[in-house]
């Protein structure tokens, strides 16, 4: 946490012209973990010594932790909801057949007791006095003898044992491609606590939050097994699959792997006696490892050719976005899809290279957004995912695809997805806590497809190249803290010079949609109507039966400001023209012409996210 410290000092004069809110604190977390694993009964005995700092201004009488494990039960919440939702993750329910009538059931429901997943805590320690706790679902409750002071560091040891559950969500043993441990959410995690007071969402389904810490974690296992992890391996020459020939210091059968990571808040590992690893460093000094199973050929060379091609991603984001803070990355095979944590993510690896890389390209874009900046994941999931999306798309773009003419928007898939949302009569405001929507199908689209395209869309108010330094003014300003989306909001703003209220509370708050039109044309004039109730800035793009075209700029009133030119090649030698101001009161707007027009077209880069384009354009 001294790290975190330091930079707080170093840049707290420059923080208050960008909008830093100057009341700004976090928690301080540091682990100690020792693991000791049975590959038999898929068990582990774990203890932990946590060191604590309150920061708040306030005292603390209790303290949570989570127990995420606990939610692979019959009878859990995440269990119920999967009963209940319309349309549960396929990866977490069985298909079955009843009187002819096809039903999904949850295979939690479905678990022995040897199969299910549990956190069972022993004891906890309160700065070396035993205290009593409390196990609700998935949240420990701990009461404290004395409260935790403002400003104090206190000590918690807790021991326990935990049964990894069959892999259905995340976390799990035997996963379908034979990834025996798959250590996600995995110890009990001391819940966030920040301006906002705790936060204790049961494990339902979503993602997280936690404070930044630092991790000291020795996970002792069958010899035989290959470990990938978060953090940076202290001892490679002392077990298997780093070095050609290690000197395994062995303790009963079993080889001690020694992890250390600094300023993250999550820690995650997977273990297999059949992982094979390999690593290559990116320009810019990030070492990526890869660690996965070798099944065939195939994919070998899929994970090879990932391999080079993640280590140019992490170049480009840094450039980007903001340099990788770490000094490792770690790409492992397990789970059930993709989830990403502290410097490593879990993916499933049996993919067609396009897929492999797009996958490692959106968990690895996760280290700005979510890890980076510790976004509350559970309240502004459109946050995490969409600008994650946003970053993966535009990587695969410049990186995998390579296109010789770039695409004016480059995350079109985002926006035709986000159309099939806004026209599907389930939508639901994209600030809905993530665990509260109605079905999976309204939660991806909001998260990932809407919140690429608030982004993309930003760009095209603000313009595109503000866009860019919006992204790395951010990174400067909220890099290892805990950032809102209205924090991401005041940056923007500082950095354009334009109020973007409106555009944040009605994209993000309602389901209300953008629908523009080209109305009449005359020899004097161009009609624009806002069929909608969203309104936005146009720019319109007129050619002249002459040959000659004009782009017209439509600011809106609430902007206060208008956007600078953009450099797009259909705009070079095109001139300008900044028209007077649109209320969004006002439905239609008249640009004013001098010469016959031949064609007129509203958003020629695609940028706006109007929901229905067939009217946008009109050829006379």
């Amino acid at each position: 946490m001294k790290q975190t410290i330091i930079y707080l000092l170093l840049t707290a004069v420059s923080l208050a012209s960008y909008g830093q809110r100057k009341t700004y604190w976090q928690q301080d977390v540091d682990y100690t973990m020792d693991i000791d694993v049975n590959e038999k009964t898929y068990q582990y005995d774990g203890k932990m010594k946590l060191k604590y700092g309150n920061n708040s201004g306030q005292e603390l009488s209790k303290v949570y932790f989570h127990l995420y494990f606990n939610a692979f039960q019959p009878g859990s919440m995440m269990d119920e909801r999967l009963k209940n939702i319309s349309d549960p993750d396929a990866r977490m329910v069985t298909k079955k057949v009843i009187d002819g009538i096809s039903k999904s059931e949850s295979r939690i429901a479905e678990l022995k007791p040897e199969q299910i997943g549990f956190q069972k805590i022993k004891s906890v320690k309160y700065n070396g006095q035993a205290v009593s706790f409390k196990e609700d679902g998935t949240i420990l409750e701990v009461s404290l003898p004395s409260s935790i002071k403002d400003g104090a560091t206190v000590e918690f040891d807790l021991e326990w044992q935990a049964q990894v559950p069959e892999q259905i969500r995340r976390s799990g043993r035997n996963s379908k491609e034979g990834v025996a441990f798959s250590m996600t959410q995995w110890y009990p995690k001391m819940a966030h606590f920040d301006e906002f007071g705790w936060h204790l969402d049961e494990y339902v389904g979503r993602e997280f939050i936690a404070p930044f810490g630092d991790f000291d974690v020795t996970i002792h296992i069958n010899k035989d097994y290959v470990i990938g992890s978060s953090g940076k391996l202290q001892n490679p020459s002392e077990v298997k699959g780093y070095v050609s020939k290690p000197k395994l210091k062995l303790n009963k059968n079993k080889a001690s792997w020694h992890y250390k990571a600094k300023n993250i808040h999550d820690f995650a590992w997977a273990a297999d006696p059949k992982f094979v690893v390999d690593s290559a460093k990116s320009k810019g000094g990030v070492q990526v490892y890869t660690v996965y199973l070798p099944t065939d050929g195939t994919i070998v060379s899929n994970w090879k050719q990932a391999l080079g091609l993640a280590t140019e991603f992490f170049d480009f984001t840094g450039q980007h976005f903001g340099a990788y803070p770490w000094e490792t990355y770690t790409i492992v095979q397990g789970g059930d899809g993709g989830m990403e944590y502290g410097t490593v993510t879990l993916i499933t690896g049996g993919r067609n290279l396009k897929s492999l890389v797009g996958v490692i390209y959106h968990e690895a874009a996760h280290s700005w957004y979510q890890h980076l900046f510790g976004i509350n994941e559970t309240v502004d999931e459109w946050m995490d995912e969409g600008f994650t999306s946003y970053i993966e798309e535009l990587a695969l773009t410049e990186l995998f695809v390579r296109p010789q003419a770039k695409a004016l928007n480059p995350i079109g898939a985002a926006y035709l997805a986000y159309y099939r949302l806004a026209n599907s009569k389930v939508e639901e405001p994209m600030s809905l806590l993530a665990d509260y929507y109605n079905t999976n199908f309204a939660y991806s689209n909001e998260a990932y497809n809407k919140g690429a395209v608030l982004a993309e869309q930003l760009g095209y108010i603000i313009g595109k190249e503000n866009l860019q330094k919006t992204f790395l003014k951010f990174y400067d300003l909220w890099k290892f803290k805990h950032p809102t989306p209205n924090d991401f909001k005041r940056v923007a703003e500082d950095v354009s010079g334009i109020n973007l209220k409106w555009y944040f509370n009605l994209f993000i708050n309602t389901t209300r949609k953008i629908d523009y039109a080209v109305g009449n044309v005359t020899g004097t004039g161009i009609e624009v109507v806002n069929k909608s109730n969203l309104a936005m800035p146009i720019d319109l793009l007129v050619e002249y039966q002459d040959g000659t075209k004009e782009l017209f700029y439509i600011p809106l009133r609430e902007m206060r400001a208008d956007k600078p030119a953009e450099g797009f090649d259909i705009y070079n030698g095109v001139k300008r023209t900044v028209l007077t101001d649109w209320f969004w009161t006002q439905p239609t707007y008249v640009v004013p012409v001098s010469k016959a027009v031949k064609s007129v077209e509203i958003d020629p880069t695609k940028r706006l996210a109007d929901v229905d384009q067939e009217d946008n354009k009109k050829t006379l």
